[in-house]
């Protein structure tokens, strides 16, 4: 795999290395050993897909805290997506800061969030699917999120949003 950090500490955007014959390709897109290599959490405890009927579509910014904070490896196994991370850990230089990359079944990339960050995307397509490998499992009481739209991240969408959740909607304001 290639790893490419974003300008989110411990954020990659992690490329298949193809093997291209006559054929097709092989590539691998999971291996916990090259996770550890870079630092980087390599347990999954579960695997999770999410579908989206249409474009336009925001799920996000969720993320969990402790005892029960994510890793996630999420890739776009069928359409686009326009995939957010932001920054939440206090300690970080990039506190409040987000990044995004797009997520598709062409470019085949997957991203890699560390536990402190929130985590939502847009999807570019109809019927997008993003699956997730997720570090330690969903604990409901410990999820929250930020509104995907707050004032203090400036995150810039780069469609119309044609759905999203009313939990997503209800999310406070940011309050560190």
């Amino acid at each position: 795999m290639i790893f490419r950090q974003l300008d989110i500490p411990g954020v990659y955007a992690l490329e298949p290395e193809r093997h291209e014959d006559e054929r097709g390709f092989f590539a691998r897109t999971y291996c916990r050993r090259e996770l550890e290599q870079h630092g980087l959490e390599p347990a999954v405890a579960q695997c999770s897909v999410s579908y989206n009927r249409r474009r336009g579509t925001v799920r996000g910014m969720h993320y969990q805290v402790a005892p029960a904070e994510e890793a996630k490896l999420v890739r776009c196994t069928r359409g686009a997506i326009y995939d957010v991370v932001l920054d939440l850990r206090p300690e970080s230089p990039a506190f409040k800061r987000h990044a995004a990359v797009e997520l598709s079944e062409r470019n085949r990339l997957g991203l890699y969030v560390p536990p402190g960050l929130a985590h939502g995307f847009q999807t570019l397509t109809d019927d997008a699917e993003v699956f997730y490998q997720i570090s330690t499992f969903y604990r409901p009481d410990c999820a929250r999120g930020v509104r995907w739209n707050d004032p203090a991240f400036a995150i810039t969408w780069p469609l119309e949003i044609s759905v999203i959740s009313e939990r997503d909607l209800a999310f406070p304001d940011f309050a560190p």
